[in-house]
């Protein structure tokens, strides 16, 4: 891993990201509008995973937003994919050891509330594992036994949600609950998911916010939302209409984050 932040520190010529954004579906052109923007490929950093989801890119991406400094994983590696929840653990840690001490986490998701269709964008202030897994299986020190209380920092939800009033888009919030995937929920699972408390579905970011508490950063995310949930208007779910829905949500999600890290002076790295 030194041999990674070793790179990225020669080729970010003394930038310092104090936030980092996991850039999920709809999201990826957000990397395009950072000033002075580095670009390194997953596949020159030794170690890094590589995604094999359409619509995710894979590169990690530095620059400023404003005058923030911030880092950017432009795609990320899912759990279906290889079956491994800690599979963003060495990105994460990266991040981590550039610096960064705020990470911003976004996904697509699919909805659980009639009033939250699809374009909407979804805070989410707490998350329910149905899936079970957790990347921290396997690590020996009683770091492990990490606290998830506040694992979504009030101050930065508090944050997101002024920066969407400012950014003028409506801002939903709820519960998100993370299914391994990659197949799509039933209708039975959805209903189950309502009476838990969940207000919407995914695949991904769960294991990503364990792996960010655990390295010690504050956590933010959104989901943008892509369809409603299996059985709720009869049709069949698909990749294709998340990868055709993304864009929507994602634009509104970009102006909300705009506002949150460039909008103000946040190049000290406060919340």
């Amino acid at each position: 891993m030194k041999e990674v932040i070793d790179l990225l520190v020669d080729r970010l010529n003394g930038l310092l990201p104090k936030y980092g954004i996991v850039l999920g579906s709809g999201l990826g052109h957000l990397a395009d509008e950072l000033r002075d923007a580095v670009r390194v490929p997953y596949a020159e950093l030794e170690g890094f995973p590589h995604g094999g989801v359409s619509g995710h890119a894979g590169e990690l991406v530095a620059g400023y937003m404003g005058k923030t400094p911030v880092v950017m994983l432009s795609g990320r590696v899912h759990y279906y994919e290889q079956g491994e929840a800690a599979a963003m653990r060495l990105p994460i840690a990266v991040l981590e050891g550039l610096g960064v001490n705020t990470l911003i986490l976004t996904n697509s998701a699919g909805s659980l509330k009639d009033e939250m269709p699809p374009g909407s964008v979804m805070l989410i202030t707490d998350h329910i594992n149905y899936s079970g897994m957790n990347p921290l299986i396997g690590e020996r020190s009683d770091r492990r036994f990490v606290g998830m209380t506040n694992a979504y920092d009030a101050a930065l939800v508090e944050r997101m949600r002024a920066a969407a009033i400012k950014a003028n888009v409506n801002l939903a919030s709820g519960v998100y609950m993370w299914f391994s995937g990659p197949s799509f929920e039933t209708p039975a699972e959805i209903r189950m998911a309502r009476i838990l408390g969940a207000d919407a579905v995914g695949m991904s970011t769960v294991p990503e916010v364990i792996l960010a508490r655990y390295y010690g950063m504050k956590v933010a995310a959104a989901s943008v939302i892509t369809n409603f949930a299996a059985g709720m208007t009869g049709a069949e779910l698909s990749h294709e209409e998340t990868k055709d829905m993304a864009p929507v949500g994602g634009r509104r999600l970009a102006a909300i984050l705009r506002e949150m890290i460039a909008g103000g002076d946040l190049h000290d790295g406060s919340p």
